[in-house]
């Protein structure tokens, strides 16, 4: 599992950790389904302070399609 957050889309450092910890914790909880894949997770657009939790949401959703996973 890979994590690629730029300055370019979030500025401070302490931003782009706390939503490196929130994708984390979605990998975990999909983790039996997503250990056959390499995966490298990129934060493209610019995401404000305000947005992390919508865009670990954004992730959990990309991973559930990705393992099958309906829930």
């Amino acid at each position: 599992m890979g994590y690629v957050i730029g300055r370019k889309s979030m500025p401070r450092a302490v931003d782009r950790n706390r939503l490196r910890r929130r994708l984390r914790e979605h990998v975990r909880a999909t983790r039996p389904g997503v250990e056959r894949f390499d995966i490298i997770l990129r934060v493209r657009e610019r995401v404000r302070r305000d947005d992390i939790a919508a865009a670990a949401a954004e992730a959990r959703v990309l991973l559930a399609r990705l393992t099958g996973d309906t829930r």
